[in-house]
C-alpha cells in the first residue's frame, strides 16, 4: 500500500469491481519454510470473503489448510508515466498503478464449496468468451474427480482492505490530461480511462 493517503479509498465497490474483473491474484503466506506465493483465480462472496483454490502439492496448501493468516494482491493495469507529460520537467519518472491488498484468516472449503466456486469461475470465465460456452459437464467424472484430488479450496474472511489507487491524483487536471494521452498513446488504454475518469 502506498503510504501516501492520497491514493487511497474507501470505496469498498470499487475494490470488489476490481476483484470481479481481474479475477486472479497472488495468495502470500509466512510458512515454517519461509515466506511463499501461489497465483490463483478469486471469487469474491460479495460479503467479506475471497474464495481461490491451490494445488494439492502448493507449498501454501498444507500450511493455510491448518488456518493461517495470508495476505491476498490483486494488481489492475500499471505503467511508466514520463515527466515529459508535466509542465516541469525537471523532475523524475513514476509509475501509475492499481492494486489491492486484502489481509485475513484462511479457512479450508469442503468439497461442495470447492465445486461451488468452480462452477461460479467456469461461468464467469466462460461468459466472458462470448460464443459456445465450455460446460464443466462435458468433463467425464473419471477428469472431474481427478481436478478434485488435485486441489484444495480456501476461504479468506478479509478483516482488512488495503487498496491503492495511483493515478496522477497529485497532478494538475491538466497534466493528468497530458498523463492520460501519453498511457494511451504506449498502449495503456485501461491505465489512461482509469486517470481520466476516477475523482483527483
Amino acid at each position: 500500500m502506498h503510504p501516501n493517503p492520497l491514493y487511497r479509498t474507501d470505496d469498498r465497490s470499487l475494490c470488489e469491481s476490481l476483484i470481479e474483473e481481474i479475477g486472479f491474484g497472488m495468495v502470500f503466506a509466512t510458512t515454517p519454510d519461509g515466506p511463499r506465493v501461489a497465483h490463483t483465480p478469486l471469487i469474491s462472496t460479495g460479503d467479506g470473503a475471497i474464495q481461490f483454490h491451490l494445488a494439492r502439492g502448493n507449498a501454501l496448501t498444507r500450511h493455510l489448510s491448518a488456518g493461517a493468516d495470508a495476505l491476498i494482491v490483486v494488481n489492475g493495469p500499471d505503467a511508466y508515466v514520463s515527466p515529459r507529460w508535466y509542465d516541469n520537467r525537471d523532475t523524475v519518472p513514476t509509475w501509475d498503478y492499481v492494486s489491492l491488498e486484502l489481509e485475513g484468516r484462511v479457512r479450508r472449503m469442503a468439497d461442495e464449496g470447492l465445486e461451488a466456486f468452480l462452477h461460479a469461475a467456469i461461468l464467469k470465465h466462460e461468459g466472458r468468451l462470448g460464443g459456445d460456452a465450455w460446460l464443466a459437464e462435458e468433463s467425464s467424472e473419471k477428469v472431474w474427480s481427478g481436478l478434485f484430488r488435485g486441489i484444495v479450496g480456501f476461504e479468506l474472511e478479509v478483516l482488512a482492505w488495503r487498496p491503492t489507487l495511483k493515478l496522477s491524483q497529485n497532478k494538475s487536471a491538466e497534466e493528468r490530461a497530458r498523463v492520460a494521452e501519453g498511457l494511451e498513446a504506449a498502449g495503456h488504454a485501461a491505465l489512461a480511462h482509469l486517470v481520466r475518469e476516477l475523482p483527483a
